[in-house]
């Protein structure tokens, strides 16, 4: 299967193009001034919590890679792994699918990768979802009382529709199955070693959280560690569901306004995000396009064929 190469990169140009156009219109943020908090010892321990978070992934894609009998050592598949990153700024992060296609040598076929990357976002959907609990704990809380009296009749509702869901998931789960047969291929990826992955990708997931924790606290935004963690898998969570390239312009609205709550001055928020944004995916990204040119010029473990 031939790779849509050229769509991929184009689409990753425009993307940065309007991301630095929307970087520039910034005005409140003075961006020389955040760039040289990363030479800071609380800047470089975000950068190595953010390095942290790709590092386990890629011990993740090279748990289900060596599910496909496609067996990697620990750097070189860590090397193929942050290659895909190059592609993560594409709808819904699709892009990332063809990793396993890249492989010069015995490349996945598309059905495989595409179980696998259908695993990352599951796993990646799990976690976050975990971690967002004190961040919706806290927006409970902060909820207005007339709305506080209906919170058992919203809790009977949602049991019921989760009862209501299970039951037909039941019934129709194999006929779904059957008619998108990459979530069977998925399943079989996530039951593989299942404490593995759902380690590394929670503790993945929780060091960003940690790091934008870090940024605030560095920022002069008192906010406890486990908000933080949660305001963040929220904003993930609701970039990933606008189905933009990364999450871009939701995830960003959404941990802005998150800040602001805690009492941050809308300046500060912005600049704390953008940091954030420039070091869980940006950085993702840049380290990505070296790996790709070196693992395709150089260790030619990579072909676009």
């Amino acid at each position: 299967m031939k790779l849509p190469l050229k769509p991929l990169l184009l689409v990753l140009g425009g993307v940065a193009s309007l991301y630095a156009v929307a970087l520039v219109l910034a005005g409140d943020v003075a961006l020389g001034q955040l760039l040289m908090r990363l030479a800071s010892p609380t800047g470089l321990l975000t950068i190595a919590l953010c390095l942290l978070n790709f590092v386990l992934r890629g011990l993740r894609w090279r748990l289900w890679m060596a599910h496909y009998q496609r067996s990697l050592g620990v750097l070189e598949g860590l090397r193929l792994y942050l290659a895909g990153y190059t592609f993560t700024p594409t709808p819904g992060n699709i892009g990332e699918a063809a990793r396993g296609m890249l492989l010069a040598h015995q490349p996945l076929s598309p059905a495989q990768s595409l179980s696998i990357f259908g695993a990352e976002r599951l796993a990646d959907l799990l976690c976050l979802l975990l971690l967002c609990l004190p961040g919706v704990g806290w927006l409970l809380l902060q909820a207005p009382a007339s709305l506080v009296a209906w919170w058992p009749v919203a809790a009977l509702i949602v049991g019921l529709v989760t009862l209501l869901f299970s039951v037909l998931w039941r019934r129709f789960k194999q006929g779904l199955v059957q008619r998108f047969s990459w979530l069977q291929a998925a399943w079989q990826c996530l039951t593989t070693r299942p404490l593995i992955w759902f380690g590394l990708t929670l503790v993945a997931w929780a060091a960003q959280g940690v790091a934008l924790w870090l940024i605030c606290v560095d920022s002069g935004l008192a906010i406890p560690v486990l908000l933080a963690s949660g305001f963040y898998a929220i904003a993930m969570v609701g970039g990933a569901l606008a189905m933009l390239p990364a999450g871009l312009g939701g995830m960003e609205a959404l941990l802005t306004g998150l800040l602001i709550s805690q009492g941050a001055a809308t300046g500060v928020a912005l600049g704390i995000t953008l940091l954030v944004r420039l070091l869980t995916l940006w950085l993702a990204v840049a380290i990505g396009a070296v790996a790709l040119l070196y693992s395709a010029a150089i260790k030619k473990d990579i072909s676009f064929q």
